[in-house]
């Protein structure tokens, strides 16, 4: 299928307005198939030529202004429209659509608790074309009308209010002008609740079997929704554009949520079946701040085209954090953005795949290219450069320029230079040299401290190096240049020394606020003895790596736990991350600072966050295999330390410390006694309980082991399924059954993942779990033939299935675990001679690019 070029989308916007859709679409005709009709009412300029997508399972008419066009002219997804006169036209589409199993277009699930259907829309990008014909492009907004038939016990939820109307069929209130991508659909026997606020209807849904887990966190869903939705009237000129507001946690959802106006969708994992941490709460509730600022920055004023994505994505990604923060019992959110999200967007900027926040229109030539960018840079980079705004503008300023843009550009389109002027209309500060310096580079900046002094006066210097690319001779490093420069830094100086009771506590002397010139060093004078930590950068304003000098080093390794705010513990961890990659810090020396510190931590963000790069990548991917079993030894004392220290009459208050150590203990058990003593017991001493999620936890972990005999691993894989028929039961049956360590049960996995039989492929959400589950360092001997059939098999199967699937397949399908020569040689011999699509093609480069990373490191 062709991807639409950026100058055939400007050719046809300047050719033709598009006014309304009235769409019917059919959901009663069986598991494969759905009907859609579409009338398209447009109008053109001037006479000319121009087409309209649809991508069919059958195309059985198609008439413009009465006139029959041949459903044979369809070209892949493109049907022309030849010989438009200037003025008003109809097209009419009928069309047999089908339905997905990977997550795009109109996906379709079968609920194996209860034999339930539901389908959802998810049209991001162009696949709007899977559902109905459209012209494919952000910048052609149009009202849209939907009247749909489904079965009777159905209900049918849609972008604005719908109504039954009897007989299974259900009209939906015609939306304000909005972009393809922006239209929706749920439909299937929701569970829903209902309420209103501020005058508007609010609804959550989720499938009939996860009725009571949604029923019991209804009123912190909605209280979140709430509190969002009135901070957002506080801080926004214009009010919600739409006309009621419906979240539905969905099935087999891609992403972690979409923000259709007015029918948001979130994947259904959000929807607790088992005990979850705080901070995975907090999350849920950043996702919902995310979406519903997307109401306004995304789907009332929308980007032009889609080199403008950070324009949603960085805007909804910040506000997201600092709503839930302003208004919500989640006040630390930004130390949790730190830990995770951050993290994301440093690594995204250091591959070769790197590009500016807001690349240049050449970049981003067309929909594939597009695709491509929603990445850690587009989100996580994006909203670290919001926040640096904000701090070096102010916030007043900042919120004055938000609403002069939806003020100009409300239900309509928008672009950087757009955004960039209203910004500099609210504020003296030259706005377009910030947006230069932090929006069209690349690459991360690296702030490092030279402390110096004596008893009555101690200097600091900050020596400010821009960003260079640790792989120059990389052969997938973009050839343009767009590294290499730095950018000015409004940063916070914190200035610490150990607490006069000779306890491991760190006290704060000091916090100087000073901007960074671009390029060179600065330095700063201050009376008395230095301090025994200088930290750049705390409370994390900026986008940079940062170093600590000698002697603030040794004082973090003694007495990170005793720092008095978590943003500031997570800034000190940031940093010895950075440094572990950069290969300036042993891995082992990050795992010993994890061991002495972590017990003492009661950030879950922190500990969740540390946790997960040591075990993950220290363990699994730094270390060389010698060293790895000594690895996850620390790892599982370090989880007995935590687990102590909760014990006892504290144990309601630390219950997400225990969970976060009980699953990191679970994950780095090196021997099956303990977690077989667990799952008999259905308890960990002293709490908790094991829910599903720690059951199949514990089952993978001893599939993988596999000191069991099969036979009995199997047969206990299949008791816990029949004990857990649901969805997520059937994905870590399927998990498990890849992670034996058996040669016909690793050859059914593979069989299953890299078929391009479309009666036998795995649903996007079964792919991941068996691909998540086939891989381990513990088998590399039974695993080694997989690793060239990786690079042989991957191409065809992206080709087949598409971008989703492709992109599973370069993330959890990787042989990632086999840190070898060998691997960069096969992956740079498939992408130079096997063409992997653009989505696989990208992930490749990032996976290969890590793999050199983690070479780089070991040696």
């Amino acid at each position: 299928m062709p991807a639409l070029q950026r100058d055939e989308a400007q050719t046809r916007a300047r050719l033709i307005d598009v006014h309304r859709y009235d769409i019917e679409l059919d959901l009663t005709q069986g598991e494969e198939h759905f009907g859609s009709r579409t009338v398209i009412h447009f109008s053109a300029r001037e006479p000319g030529d121009t087409f309209v997508e649809i991508r069919p399972a059958e195309l059985h008419t198609a008439t413009l202004d009465g006139h029959r066009i041949d459903p044979a002219t369809l070209d892949a997804n493109r049907l022309p429209l030849n010989g438009l006169t200037a003025g008003d036209h109809e097209l009419r589409l009928d069309a047999t659509m089908r339905y997905s199993r990977t997550g795009e277009g109109m996906h379709r699930f079968t609920d194996p608790a209860d034999g339930e259907a539901y389908v959802y829309t998810q049209l991001f990008m162009e696949d709007v074309q899977r559902v109905f014909g459209a012209f494919d492009q952000p910048d052609l907004k149009a009202v849209f009308a939907l009247t749909l038939t489904a079965p009777e016990a159905w209900t049918v939820l849609a972008n604005g209010i719908t109504e039954h109307l009897g007989q299974g069929r259900w009209q939906a209130a015609p939306t304000p002008l909005i972009s393809t991508y922006l239209v929706a659909v749920a439909a299937g026997p929701w569970h829903s609740v209902h309420t209103e606020h501020a005058g508007l209807p609010f609804g959550i849904h989720c499938r009939r079997s996860l009725a009571p887990h949604l029923d019991a966190d209804a009123e912190e869903i909605l209280d979140i929704t709430r509190r969002c939705y009135d901070r957002y009237h506080q801080i926004f000129d214009e009010p919600y554009p739409f006309d009621s507001y419906d979240q539905a946690f969905v099935p087999e959802f891609n992403a972690g949520a979409m923000e259709n106006p007015g029918l948001v969708t979130f994947r259904d994992e959000f929807i607790y079946r088992s005990a979850v941490t705080d901070t995975e709460r907090q999350t849920r509730g950043m996702v919902i701040a995310h979406e519903m600022a997307h109401m306004w920055f995304g789907d009332l004023v929308t980007l032009q085209w889609w080199d403008d994505i950070w324009l949603n994505e960085s805007f909804a990604e910040y506000m997201g954090y600092q709503v839930l923060s302003e208004a919500t019992r989640f006040t630390e959110t930004w130390t949790d953005f730190a830990v995770t999200r951050k993290s994301w967007g440093y690594d995204a900027d250091q591959r070769p795949s790197t590009h500016p926040v807001a690349p240049a229109p050449a970049d981003v030539p067309d929909t594939a290219s597009a695709l491509l960018n929603f990445d850690g840079i587009s989100y996580a980079k994006g909203a670290s450069a919001l926040r640096q705004l904000v701090a070096w503008m102010g916030e007043k300023d900042f919120l004055a320029g938000i609403n002069d843009h939806f003020a100009r550009h409300r239900f309509a389109n928008a672009t950087l230079a757009d955004f960039i002027d209203s910004l500099a209309r609210a504020t003296d500060r030259d706005v377009h040299t910030w947006a230069e310096s932090w929006l069209r580079t690349t690459g991360v900046d690296t702030l490092t401290p030279e402390v110096t002094g004596d008893d009555t006066s101690w200097r600091l210097t900050v020596h400010h190096t821009g960003s260079e690319p640790l792989f120059l001779d990389h052969p997938h490093r973009p050839a343009r240049e767009q590294a290499g420069g730095s950018r000015p830094h409004r940063i916070t100086i914190g200035c610490y020394d150990h607490a006069p009771d000779g306890s491991h506590r760190l006290v704060l002397r000091d916090r100087i606020d000073t901007d960074l010139p671009p390029t060179g060093a600065t330095g700063l004078v201050a009376p008395g003895p230095r301090p025994d930590l200088v930290l750049l950068n705390d409370g994390d304003l900026t986008y940079a790596k940062v170093r600590l000098d000698p002697a603030s080093w040794d004082t973090a390794l003694r007495a990170l736990s005793g720092l008095p705010d978590a943003l500031t513990r997570a800034v000190v961890w940031n940093a010895a991350r950075d440094m572990v990659r950069d290969g300036e810090l042993t891995p082992t020396a990050y795992l010993d600072a994890a061991r002495a510190h972590l017990p003492h931590e009661d950030d879950l963000a922190l500990v969740q966050g540390v946790l997960a790069f040591a075990r993950t990548q220290i363990a699994d991917r730094y270390l060389p295999p010698s060293e790895r079993r000594t690895a996850l030894a620390t790892l599982t004392a370090l989880a007995h330390d935590i687990l102590r220290r909760t014990e006892g009459p504290d144990r309601a208050t630390a219950t997400g410390l225990r969970l976060t150590a009980v699953r990191a203990f679970i994950d780095s058990a090196t021997t099956p006694e303990t977690l077989q003593e667990w799952l008999d017991d259905g308890s960990v001493p002293g709490g908790p309980d094991l829910d599903p999620e720690l059951r199949w936890r514990i089952l993978g972990r001893l599939a993988t082991l596999g000191t069991a005999p099969l036979a009995d691993l199997r047969e206990a894989i299949d008791a816990e399924l029949a004990r857990d028929p649901s969805a997520t039961g059937r994905q870590g049956a399927a998990r498990c059954r890849a992670a034996l360590p058996d040669p016909a049960a690793k050859q059914a996995a593979w069989d299953a993942l890299f078929t391009t039989d479309d009666r036998a492929a795995l649903s996007n959400y079964l792919f991941t779990a068996t691909a998540t589950g086939f891989w381990a360092p513990e088998q590399h001997d039974l695993l080694r033939p997989y690793v060239a059939r990786y690079f042989a098999d991957a191409p065809a199967l992206a080709a087949h299935r598409g971008p989703a699937l492709a992109e599973a397949a370069g993330r959890y399908a990787f042989p990632t675990t086999f840190i070898e020569e060998d691997t960069l040689r096969l992956g740079e011999t498939c992408l130079t001679d096997a063409d992997p699509t653009p989505a696989l093609r990208r992930k490749l480069i990032d996976q290969l690019d890590d793999l050199r990373r983690a070479l780089r490191v070991r040696g």
